[in-house]
């Protein structure tokens, strides 16, 4: 069985710099939740990954840059990053093309140029789609602002991962806040904030009638569907009745235009529930690498108790369908 991986990280040499300009010694997440060796993998398009790919049995993965600490940029340096983070994932792809596969980052602060570098990486260089991490200057992909980096996936036929960043200053400080550092991190991020953030980034997108103007237009969004699986009957009670110029159902946008993937959880029932909800065909596995391992994800994926044809479909059929992958 073929086993694709489709939320993977790694750090650009040039945001790696930019980082460390910002606050030494960060290479992305927290230097509180990002060890060392955590750090050095990040930084690998070579031997340490294909190492730990083999060491996880992952043939494929599909590879985007990690959300990074970097402090203000300016739009041209903003630029310039991307693009060059961009030439280097291909250039690694190039090396190792039955290993490798990647999605863009973008330009996010100049939707225009955005959009041009979305069409480039994928026209010519070769890559699947964009990753996006969190909001830009507070604003969602639902501001009309960011509409042509939407409309050019859907020219491109390619999907857009929504993940999570670090929240913005202001929210940290009012939900985030009050406890131990280490624990006003965690809540922010990994251990609730960034879920709920993608969560409400999704619905956001449903509720302004991207995908009614875009009906083709696909999203990623990781961690089993950052709560939105377990909360879609609640939403559907709550918010269809009072979004009355949608074509559609809330859930029916969230079914048809999202696809989910398992990155970094590994336990059955979160599984089985987006199952239920959605169906073997619009879940991916992947595993969060380097955050999580691939021994991990990869045990997960062996031991889950769902049918062979869901699990073929979840390791690797939907994700060479929706990113058409060889």
């Amino acid at each position: 069985m073929r086993i694709i991986t489709i939320e993977e990280h790694f750090m650009a040499d040039g945001f790696k710099e930019a980082v460390r300009r910002n606050a030494p010694g960060h290479t992305g997440r927290s230097t509180a939740s990002v060890a060392a060796e955590q750090q050095n993998k990040l930084g690998d398009l070579g031997s340490l990954r294909l190492k730990d790919m083999d060491a996880g049995g992952i043939d494929l993965q599909v590879i985007s840059q990690a959300a990074a600490n970097t402090g203000p940029l300016s739009v041209e340096e903003s630029i310039r990053l991307a693009k060059q983070a961009n030439d280097q994932l291909a250039t690694a792809i190039m090396a190792h093309p039955k290993r490798f596969a990647g999605f863009a980052i973008l330009p996010m602060s100049d939707p225009a140029v955005a959009a041009d570098e979305l069409e480039r990486a994928v026209r010519s260089l070769g890559l699947k789609g964009a990753m996006i991490n969190g909001t830009t200057d507070g604003r969602f992909l639902d501001d009309p602002a960011f509409l042509p980096i939407l409309e050019r996936a859907v020219a491109l036929d390619v999907p857009i991962y929504i993940h999570p960043a670090p929240p913005p200053r202001s929210v940290q400080e009012i939900y985030y806040a009050g406890f131990d550092p280490a624990v006003n991190f965690a809540l922010s991020t990994a251990a609730w904030g960034w879920h709920s953030e993608v969560g409400l980034h999704s619905l956001r997108l449903i509720v302004a009638g991207v995908f009614d103007r875009l009906p083709t237009l696909q999203i990623i969004i990781g961690h089993m569907g950052e709560m939105l699986p377990f909360m879609l009957a609640r939403i559907d009670d709550v918010l269809t009745p009072i979004t009355q110029r949608l074509q559609r159902r809330v859930p029916e946008y969230f079914l048809q235009n999202f696809h989910i993937t398992t990155s970094g959880f590994f336990t059955d029932p979160p599984l089985l529930l987006a199952l239920q909800i959605m169906g073997a065909d619009r879940i991916i596995f992947s595993v969060d690498y380097p955050y999580s391992t691939n021994e991990r994800g990869r045990a997960f994926l062996d031991s889950t108790a769902i049918s062979p044809a869901d699990k073929e479909k979840i390791s690797h059929l939907n994700a060479e369908r929706l990113l058409k992958l060889a």
